[in-house]
């Protein structure tokens, strides 16, 4: 029988490194958040051979004390807890005190330090676990870290790291991740003797734009919001902004890089009106919390956290991030680019929010062109009350507009009392015409195969999906009119009667009276046939009797109560979808600029329920470059 015995001391750093050190990233993480624990204001990095050969960490922090070195490479000794009480509030990146140790275990590593208030400094090396003694050395002020030949005495574990590239990849995207939450800190990182970043100390708008590009930046919302001890601050990609992957995704919780499932779902679920299938979402997002309230001893790498009030983190969350996403209305999506063209979105300084559309800027002299003109069509200048005069007719094609929708068509616009519910999306300020009286979507010149809206804008082309355009109206006004009670009704002239199977018959028997706050009114004919009454007013365009059966397939799976609370989102999207005007159908020049004008004042316009862009926009200079105009 196999007795138990204790493990030295060694072997245990060794089982811990497994734990700790996956591969030379995970080394580099330790290192770079002892630096920044240190309060440093400058961290290099030198690597070779992708971190297997070589991880150097340099920094200008607070320094150890000659008799702290042998202590820094021993097991769960560590300056940063000294308590449970300590340990329950973390708020440093490292607190364990087993990093050191644990890479020392696997590696060569020598340790170097200088305190500010030292005259000069001391290291220690560390050969496969073993100390040498403390010696004096020559360091300025602040602390290296050298490791070298990781896993060398442990030839099963690095056979499984992989290729130079492949770890170099892993080193970087650490970096990046630990440098996009620290820009007052000045970082270099050199692999193989080469620069490949170059940080100076920074702005945080300037630090995103350096590691996740201009385009990202271009594309995002601000996001500045609080609740209590809650912070949520950073950039949110637009929707159109999305990717194939999660690697655009950077939360940090504290200032420490996170993956936790509680805000990546809050997340999630905040994009998921307006986000195309499969696509992921954008963003650098940074969340500040008490840290009593944040368990952050839950994994050995401190990828995972646990917050002790996660219902309310995720309400905070999903709510910061919902409301910023409302305001990528119809005029604030992205413009198309075309190849080599310069973009036309102006980056603006943190805290100002853009207008919904940029004023129009004198074109450069080279392009022989003018200054953009008053919009002119068959050579009459359009008058803005077109807008205002499409409304009417608009009413009649969508179904009716309320006194308060009115209002916004009247020579000064008003906006309805907050007493008064509206059946109608919530409504932004109304963009403002620029200099010569266009608005953001301009107007409408023509339409193209019975699917685009062409519209002249101050600044080019806006093409318009009014399918996707107009189910995004729909959808809102239909959110809108159930939070304040019911969708209005509008009882069909001749009701409509379609043939159901008796499970169909049934639904409608027993959810009648309560589908009546959908819009739907169904009576029961026979065992296999339903009248459709009365459809929602903004549906009546529609087929009713797809729209009855989308209704019922819902409320008969799931069943009322789940509809109308998890599911109420996805059913009012189907019923969108079945009530939007549909592709070959001929509008008249009004009804598109009423359309455009309804885009204009309807939050998330900017995409359809299923994530899709509803409009884009070439721009003059996009267009001389696709003819080669100026050059």
């Amino acid at each position: 029988m196999t007795r138990i015995q204790r493990l030295p001391d060694h072997l245990v750093n060794q089982i811990a490194a497994g734990e700790v050190v996956e591969r030379p990233a995970s080394a580099l993480k330790e290192m770079l958040e002892n630096s920044l624990d240190a309060g440093s204001t400058r961290v290099s990095v030198d690597l070779a051979q992708g971190g297997i050969k070589l991880i150097r960490v340099t920094d200008n922090g607070t320094g150890i004390a000659a008799d702290d070195l042998p202590l820094a490479l021993d097991r769960h000794a560590t300056s940063k807890i000294a308590s449970l009480d300590d340990l329950e509030s973390v708020s440093t990146l490292g607190f364990r005190g087993e990093g050191l140790a644990s890479v020392a275990s696997v590696s060569r590593l020598t340790l170097i330090s200088r305190p500010h208030d030292a005259d000069h400094a001391h290291q220690i090396i560390a050969i496969d676990g073993t100390l040498h003694p403390v010696e004096p050395a020559a360091h300025p002020h602040g602390t290296s870290v050298e490791v070298v030949d990781l896993y060398f005495n442990t030839p099963a574990r690095r056979k499984f790291l992989k290729s130079e590239n492949t770890e170099y990849a892993h080193c970087a995207a650490t970096f990046e991740r630990i440098a996009l939450a620290h820009p007052h800190v000045e970082f270099l990182l050199r692999h193989n003797g080469k620069v490949a970043w170059r940080l100076p100390s920074q702005s945080a708008e300037d630090r995103v734009a350096a590691l996740l590009g201009k385009d990202f930046v271009a594309a995002a919302i601000p996001l500045d919001s609080q609740a209590g001890p809650l912070a949520l601050t950073g950039l949110v990609a637009s929707p159109t902004y999305s990717k194939a992957s999660r690697d655009a995704q950077y939360f940090y919780v504290n200032g420490r890089f996170v993956r936790d499932k509680t805000a990546q779902h809050a997340l999630r679920q905040a994009y998921r009106d307006v986000l195309h299938h499969d696509r992921h979402p954008a963003y650098a997002l940074f969340f500040q919390l008490e840290p009593s309230g944040v368990d952050v001893n839950v994994h050995p790498t401190k990828i995972e956290v646990r917050f002790r009030e996660s219902q309310a983190v995720h309400q905070f969350l999903f709510h910061s991030v919902h409301k910023a996403l409302a305001g990528t209305s119809a005029g604030a999506a992205p413009t198309v680019q075309v190849e080599g063209a310069e973009p036309a979105a102006p980056q603006l300084p943190r805290g100002e929010s853009a207008p919904l559309f940029a004023s129009a800027s004198p074109r450069p002299a080279s392009s022989g062109m003018p200054a953009p003109q008053p919009f002119q069509y068959q050579q009459q200048s359009i008058p803005l009350n077109v807008a205002r005069e499409a409304v009417g007719v608009y009413d009649k094609m969508f179904g009716g507009l309320r006194e308060e929708e009115r209002a916004l068509s009247r020579s000064e616009p008003a906006m309805p009392s907050p007493a008064a519910p509206l059946p109608h999306p919530a409504v932004l300020a109304m963009p403002a015409h620029d200099e010569n009286g266009i608005p953001p979507l301009g107007f409408a010149l023509a339409q193209l195969h019975g699917v685009y809206i062409l519209s002249q804008c101050a600044e080019g082309l806006i093409l318009v999906d009014m399918h996707a355009a107009h189910e995004r109206i729909v959808y809102e006004r239909l959110k809108t009119a159930l939070e304040a009670d019911a969708i209005p009704l509008q009882p069909l002239l001749l009701p409509v009667s379609f043939a159901a199977d008796r499970m169909e018959v049934a639904t409608a028997h027993e959810h009648g009276e309560e589908m009546k706050r959908l819009g739907v009114e169904l009576a029961p004919l026979s065992p296999t046939q339903i009248a459709v009454r009365g459809v929602p007013v903004w549906l009546k365009d529609g087929d009713p009797v797809d729209l009855a059966r989308a209704v019922l397939k819902d409320v008969r799976e799931f069943g009322l109560t789940q509809v109308l609370t998890e599911r109420r989102n996805e059913l009012l999207a189907t019923m969108a979808c079945h009530g939007a005007v549909r592709a070959n159908r001929q509008l008249t020049l009004p009804e598109m600029n009423a359309l455009l004008r309804d885009m204009e004042a309807t939050e998330r316009s900017g995409q359809c329920n299923h994530g899709r862009p509803t409009w884009s926009r070439l721009t003059m200079r996009d267009l001389d470059k696709l003819f080669m105009r100026g050059q």
